[in-house]
């Protein structure tokens, strides 16, 4: 298994994160909309709108599985958030980076991962991913509507942003 490097603008990255005042909030609606969405359309067993923190993915929003986090270095995300655009893994139990990870090992067993990056004051600060137990083919159409997810993730953080700086609550 390949862990996850640390971005070179980690500090400021976790400092945007942090300022958002997202982590460990309740969940909401208008992301669980977003998670409910992307499984329907890729027709996968779990989305997730996921923070990537110093030492945690946390998530937002996780259609399909129980769990509020998972640690960073075992992280497909934390992989995500090293890149501008879409990072996918077709077949995770052939992929040298994800073979032996845990989530590939053992439950959930994932095979498939598409996530495209979270972009809040250009800082990626974690992403919304689709995943599947069964290897699977990404398409440039997929590719297209992952982002849009993101963007429109992108913009329910900026409104919870503009909220939190004008003292207001959701």
């Amino acid at each position: 298994m390949l862990t996850p490097p640390i971005p070179p603008d980690e500090n400021a990255r976790l400092e945007v994160l942090r300022a958002l005042n997202i982590l460990d909030t309740p969940p909401e609606d208008r992301f669980d909309r977003l998670t409910r969405l992307a499984r329907r359309v890729f027709n996968v067993p779990i989305s997730t709108v996921t923070m990537v923190d110093s030492n945690r993915q946390w998530f937002k929003s996780c259609g399909g599985v129980d769990v509020r986090e998972t640690p960073r270095e075992i992280s497909f995300c934390a992989h995500a958030i090293l890149y501008d655009d879409l990072f996918v893994v077709e077949n995770a139990a052939k992929d040298e980076r994800f073979k032996d990870n845990p989530f590939v090992t053992e439950h959930p067993k994932i095979r498939f991962y598409a996530g495209c990056p979270l972009v809040v004051n250009g800082y990626r600060i974690g992403t919304i991913c689709v995943i599947d137990m069964k290897p699977r083919v990404f398409t440039d159409e997929d590719g297209q509507l992952l982002r849009d997810l993101a963007r429109l993730a992108e913009q329910e953080i900026g409104l919870s942003e503009s909220a939190t700086a004008a003292g207001l609550q959701r």
